[in-house]
């Protein structure tokens, strides 16, 4: 493709040398470059591209894209090599990616949702859901991304700009009419979406998380809120209308305004008729409609995607009969039973309220079960997050068993500390504090009374855990089923 097809609309200021340049790939790491490449120098959080410069013209790169005065002639070291100077290097990225793939996402219709919880749950259910119905569709999200029914391992819940155009170019090859999408307020911040065009965005709800890098709420809001503000005219904005943030995200948006509620008039709405492990009996819009999934936040979710499915062109009775036969996502209250008519709950509840949401669902479905929590919090994240952790788990369960999560390079004992400094006296004389996750997981369930909850909470899909720098496999249905099966 020539650089100029390229680097349209990417905010160039200037450009040195030949803009017929013949480009064969675009790339933002040195090490990736080959012959003919466009090397795009971005200033990272580890590193600054614009260092790298030199190194990606020694590997034969044809372009480079630049935000920062370098000594340019320095570093082109007499080759024949394209300049272009851009205002900002990071939304440049996402708009040649888009460019350099021939614009996927103005091909299919891209549906993405943000929020603190809920998105993973939503595009997986919306990509079964659709595909049931006979689509073609993809998937990009935290646990997997998915080219029809082709899959690929995510390694972020957004993934980088080049990333995702390419996966949404081969959705386009392959016929895919649809693709459901997790939008994460880091990949706002950073551009990862600058480019895409979505048909449809999806807000869930706003609570603690992620402030760690965006230090406070306010700015947190503000960046989740940027993916509403970047809607077209002929999309559509669906918003949790609960949500003491959900008309806040919209007021600004150019889309069209859906919104949906639990617990007043809305667009769309829902009510628990009743639940129970295996799922849930709702009214949607005045019909009665049965789910395998259960709890509060699990309406709210299946709301979410009905009514995108009806913003889609639907029928809402089609939509219900296809939302009846969904299975819940994978590491999401996935229970695995056993022997002494014991229930173990697996979940990705890693924030103060969906923690919350889980243990508040395990106690309306069996409220007279001894419950058990089991949690960790993720080291080199969010400090402010753990003592909240450890004020809800005091407040919902039975008894606590406090552990590592993925500790990453900070001392397991030292997040346990911040997580008891939350607790009161009493929340402590019921609390368990053990490092190691697998026999953690071995005491609750081996102390835990006949017909007990067990919920292992913060890992769920998840099969490793992240201990220093080093990944090691870890999963938890594996070692409850070596337990259950020993008992």
């Amino acid at each position: 493709m020539k650089l100029n097809d390229i680097i349209k609309d990417c905010g160039a200021v200037s450009v040195k040398g030949d803009t017929g340049t013949e480009i064969t790939s675009v790339c933002s790491d040195s090490r990736k470059v080959v012959a003919g490449a466009m090397f795009i120098a971005v200033k990272g959080f580890a590193s600054d591209g614009h260092a790298f410069i030199g190194s990606a013209i020694e590997k034969g790169a044809a372009a480079v894209v630049y935000e920062e005065d370098n000594d340019i002639a320095a570093a082109a070291g007499g080759k024949d090599v394209v300049f272009v100077k851009v205002e900002s290097s990071r939304h440049a990225l996402a708009i040649i990616a888009s460019n350099f793939y021939g614009r996927p996402s103005e091909q299919l219709t891209l549906v993405g949702i943000t929020g603190t919880n809920g998105k993973t749950t939503t595009v997986t259910l919306l990509y079964h859901l659709f595909t049931g119905l006979g689509y073609h569709c993809g998937l990009l999200s935290t646990i997997a991304n998915y080219v029809g029914d082709r899959k690929y391992d995510a390694l972020n819940t957004t993934s980088d700009p080049i990333t995702i155009n390419s996966l949404l170019s081969e959705m386009v090859a392959e016929g895919c009419g649809y693709c459901f999408m997790e939008v994460s307020s880091i990949g706002i911040q950073q551009e990862r979406v600058a480019g895409l065009k979505f048909r449809i965005g999806i807000f869930s709800n706003l609570t603690h998380d992620h402030l760690d890098y965006h230090k406070t709420f306010a700015e947190y809001l503000r960046c989740k809120k940027m993916f509403f503000d970047m809607l077209p005219a002929d999309a559509f904005a669906i918003t949790n209308a609960d949500d003491r943030n959900g008309m806040v995200m919209v007021q600004n948006t150019r889309a069209k305004v859906m919104t949906y509620s639990c617990k007043s008039i809305a667009d769309h709405t829902c009510r628990i008729i009743e639940e129970s492990f295996d799922g849930m009996l709702l009214r949607i819009d005045g019909t009665e409609s049965w789910t395998r999934l259960t709890g509060k936040h699990n309406a709210y979710n299946i709301l979410a995607i009905y009514s995108t499915a009806v913003a889609l062109g639907v029928q809402p009775e089609e939509a219900l009969v296809a939302v009846s036969r969904l299975e819940p996502a994978p590491g999401r209250l996935e229970t695995i039973r056993g022997p002494k008519d014991l229930s173990v709950v697996i979940d990705y509840a890693h924030t103060p309220d969906a923690l919350e949401n889980v243990l508040s669902t395990l106690r309306d479905v069996a409220p007279d079960r001894e419950l058990i929590c089991l949690f960790g919090c993720g080291g080199d994240r969010d400090r402010t997050k753990r003592p909240e952790m450890a004020q809800v788990a005091q407040k919902l369960a039975d008894r606590i068993i406090v552990t590592s999560d993925n500790s990453r390079t900070e001392d397991t004992a030292d997040i346990m500390n911040d997580i008891k400094a939350g607790m009161d006296a009493g929340g402590r004389a019921r609390s368990l504090f053990i490092a190691d996750r697998e026999e953690a997981i071995r005491t609750a369930i081996m102390t835990a009374g006949p017909g007990a909850t067990v919920l292992l909470a913060g890992k769920g899909h998840e099969t490793y855990q992240i201990i220093g720098n080093e990944k090691r496999h870890f999963d938890e249905r594996e070692i409850v089923g070596e337990i259950f099966k020993n008992m």
